[in-house]
């Protein structure tokens, strides 16, 4: 089982770039790319609900899928 975020997809369907999302959040360029390619071993609570937040996703189901 693996935790998978979705923030390609996510980004895509509301037309912005991870460049952009990195600005809006103040994350880095570096640490959104990770996230978005699933790349990262570890992900802090704070990241997700920073992204979350600047994407307005309010259900995590959107940003999370658990892939068997």
């Amino acid at each position: 089982m693996e935790l998978r975020v979705r923030l390609k997809e996510v980004l895509k369907e509301r037309g912005m770039t991870q460049k952009e999302l990195a600005a809006l959040t103040s994350l880095r360029e570096n640490t959104i790319s990770e996230v978005a390619n699933n790349t990262r071993k570890t992900i802090d609570r704070t990241v997700i609900a920073i992204i979350a937040d600047a994407l307005n996703i309010k259900d995590l189901n959107e940003l999370l899928h658990i892939q068997e």
